[in-house]
């Protein structure tokens, strides 16, 4: 009933929670189109205008059923559902859907390819109605086109409920093909030549698609024999073949490892004619689709996904126009002026360099910018660009970037002349509401206040801390590349190159199974060179002390009369309301034991960049982006595992609270060991500045070569630095958003005036900075 819905609603707003809300009414499931919208359009009525819920954290499942039972009535179910999909996100502003995408086979449990089919042909339709999200094995998914014609035509016929084609229903027809296509995957081919029999175009063609580079210089120069000038070659079949990579790209049937060394390909047919354009002093350049300038915002060293996303922009034709790292407010107006660009990039992985995001936009506006700006990266968001960002720059159009696949069509869009407009009216739109919910959303969540926080601290039970081997630091200069090769995490090696799915279970995905073990290949192949050729350098140092609390501080003493302060680091403590008899209200220093007990914090800074940035630029210049980001990956992934490798000799030698500890290295991944190594900038210690007296007592820079920017990225980017806790209930947490006593009492504690505590804390902040 209602008052049961109305009361578990408030119980989710208060926890901050995003609902799932089942198609169900007191009668039951909702099995048609019709009563499926009405009961999301009834409970999104009294979350959003009774309980005052943030539209976009309603999500709705309208319900999946079976299909193709042999029961007329289920025959119109995935339509319903689709049909539903459509009025929802016409009529429910901001609300998302989901559903069970499973459900839809359950008729043909048993025979995997057939499924697999009618889930690709479901969500092809459904996605293509609004559906955001689903329950289903994603890394077991067709690419809609890849399905077998025969098999992807029947099924469309059952999930779309078309009249049937013969004397038998599309039931039918399905069940007696089904039995052909029950049966495992199919084996790789080899390695197959006969395309060196094709026309020179089609070959051209062929190596762009397939990154090949071995006949590429040989067949550049065939077709430069038969054209009348050199700039043809590039206008004409090189990039009709990287248009055939832009659209199959676009349409999910080629992934971003495949783009990148498609244009390595591009690049090298480019050098190969470049000589031939110069001799000719041709004046007139080569056209492209427009002038896009990127760079990674003052402060952020990282620029992984910022060169993924260039070199896609490159491979459809635009110009891009890349400053690189570190890069201020000035040089970017300016170069942006003296390029006469289409389109400005700002890119970022640190919070802070979403304040320097905000900076630039205004900057823009205040000199009279008029193109659009793209927000990406790691630390970015739609709703960080639509409250924070959008405003201050009117005078063009922001947009945010979720990632590489979506940078094409939004860059296209914002430079259509047919298009433009109405894209950019539409994201102000989308950004106005995005702005008002933010706003209902910030009001109605309730928050605990600092006080009511710290009396529901967490309280872990008494045990008795393990002394540390040594006081001090210790300092690891030229560690074990090959060791680390050992510790390395995969599967977020993957996603940076959007390639979904864990490993090594991803290498056998139907989908991207085969670009990610092509990558995965590649990715062997140079770290066997890094180890054995030592192209990068790994260096860390650690440290323990006698440590204990102090309210939410953790006071770090010099030696073991704790009389004399080494340092003192600050934490901060969740504030999201419990409720009665909830989970307590979590700081780190709960984790230490308070004054008067012994206890113990270790802290760390490692890295495995030094020489990466000279590796991937002798890529660059070669017009090797592929293995330039390739290097940079592999480097950013010894660095976590040296973090891990690190912790490990932490818990079992340096300090030894778990001396006999036997995890093998998926245990490792997995964390299942004792003890936590937060790092600041993450969700437990959102403040990024407290990595400053962290390399203090560290003596990081002196001792690894590793620096901190003004706004606190480590630099080698392929760095990573955090505390110890050995406390056997020590666990991860976020700290989400707080109020501004907290922030008032952190900036007491800090020695910081309010507005500076605001700065460093504004992704954090429950209220309006400022105010």
């Amino acid at each position: 009933g209602e008052d049961k819905f109305r009361e578990q609603a408030k119980a989710c707003l208060r926890y901050g929670a995003a609902v799932v809300v089942m198609a169900f009414d007191e009668v039951g499931q909702a099995d048609t189109a019709q009563r499926k919208v009405e009961i999301c359009t009834r409970a999104y009525r009294i979350l959003v205008d009774e309980v005052g819920f943030p539209a976009e954290d309603i999500i709705f499942d309208p319900n999946i059923f079976a299909v193709a039972t042999g029961i007329d009535e289920h025959n119109n179910y995935a339509v319903d559902f689709i049909e539903a999909t459509r009025v929802i996100k016409q009529t429910l502003p901001l609300a998302r859907i989901s559903g069970g995408v499973s459900n839809v086979s359950f008729s043909f449990r048993g025979n995997e390819p057939v499924r697999r089919a009618i889930h690709g042909v479901f969500l092809y339709h459904a996605i293509a109605a609004g559906m955001d999200m689903g329950i289903v094995n994603a890394g077991d998914l067709p690419v809609y086109d890849d399905i077998p014609e025969e098999l992807r035509e029947a099924v469309e016929d059952v999930i779309l409920n078309r009249p049937q084609r013969t004397n038998i229903s599309n039931t039918e027809r399905l069940v007696e093909l089904a039995p052909k296509y029950k049966g495992g995957k199919s084996e790789a081919k080899g390695p197959d030549l006969a395309w060196r029999e094709l026309p020179v175009a089609k070959r051209l063609a062929h190596a762009l698609v397939n990154g090949l580079t071995d006949y590429i210089e040989a067949d550049t120069e065939e077709v430069r024999l038969s054209v009348e000038r050199p700039l043809h070659v590039i206008e004409g079949p090189l990039m009709d073949g990287m248009n055939v990579v832009g659209d199959l790209f676009g349409s999910g049937k080629m992934f971003l490892p495949q783009v990148v060394k498609s244009a390595r390909v591009m690049k090298q047919a480019v050098a190969y004619l470049m000589p031939f354009m110069e001799a000719e002093k041709e004046g007139k350049p080569r056209e492209n689709a427009g002038k896009i300038l990127m760079a990674t915002v003052k402060g952020d060293v990282h620029d992984i996904g910022k060169n993924i996303v260039g070199v896609v922009l490159q491979c459809n034709n635009y110009e891009v126009i890349d400053l690189g790292v570190m890069v201020s407010c000035d040089r970017i107006l300016d170069e942006a002026i003296a390029h006469k660009v289409d389109i400005v990039g700002l890119s970022g992985l640190i919070t802070p360099s979403l304040d320097e995001m905000v900076y630039v936009a205004s900057e823009m506006e205040r000199r009279g910018f008029k193109i659009p700006l793209l927000i990406g990266g790691a630390t970015t968001s739609k709703t960080h660009t639509a409250v924070k960002i959008e405003p201050g720059y009117q005078g063009g159009s922001t947009t945010y970037v979720l990632d590489a696949s979506r940078a094409v069509g939004v860059v296209s869009g914002l430079l259509s002349k047919t298009e433009s407009a109405r894209l950019q009216a539409e994201t102000r739109a989308d950004y106005a509401k995005v702005r008002e919910q933010f706003a209902r959303g910030n009001t109605n969540r309730a928050r605990a206040t600092l006080a009511d926080a710290r009396a529901n601290s967490f309280k872990p039970s008494g045990w008795q801390a393990t002394p540390p081997s040594f006081i001090g630091t210790r300092t690891f200069t030229a560690y074990d590349l090959g060791d680390l090769a050992k510790h390395i995490d995969w599967t977020p090696f993957f996603a940076s190159w959007e390639l979904i799915g864990r490993y090594p279970q991803i290498l056998e995905d139907d989908v991207v199974g085969q670009a990610a073990t092509d990558l995965f290949k590649d990715a062997q192949a140079m770290l066997a060179k890094i180890v054995e050729e030592k192209w990068f350098e790994a260096r860390g140092v650690v440290g323990f002390w006698p440590a204990n609390s102090d309210g939410d501080d953790v006071v770090v003493w010099t030696d073991e009369t704790r009389t004399v302060e080494l340092t003192r680091l600050h934490t901060l403590r969740q504030q999201m309301s419990k409720g009665e008899g909830g989970r307590a209200n979590v700081a780190l220093s709960d984790f230490i034991a308070p004054m008067g007990e012994r206890d113990w914090i270790g802290g760390f800074a490692v890295t495995a960049g030094h020489g990466e940035p000279e590796i991937a630029k002798a890529f660059k210049d070669k017009g090797d982006d592929y293995s330039a980001i390739l290097a940079a990956a592999l480097a950013d992934r010894l660095a976590e595992a040296f973090a891990e490798a690190m912790h490990r000799k932490v818990r079992t030698e340096l300090w030894g609270y778990a001396p006999d500890e036997l995890f093998d290295i998926e245990a490792l991944i997995g964390e299942k060991y004792r003890g936590i190594r937060p790092a600041a900038g993450y969700p437990a210690q959102p403040d990024h500045t407290e990595k400053a007296e962290l390399f203090r007592i560290l003596d990081a820079p002196a001792q690894t070569g590793m620096a901190l920017t003004e706004s606190f990225a480590m630099n080698p980017p392929a760095s990573v630095s955090g505390l110890y806790f050995g406390h056997p209930e020590a666990h991860y947490f976020g700290v989400g958003r707080i109020e501004k006593d907290q922030v008032e009492d952190y900036a007491r504690r800090k020695g910081w005036d309010l507005a500076t505590a605001e700065r460093w804390l504004a992704p954090i902040l429950n209220y309006e900075r400022g105010k």
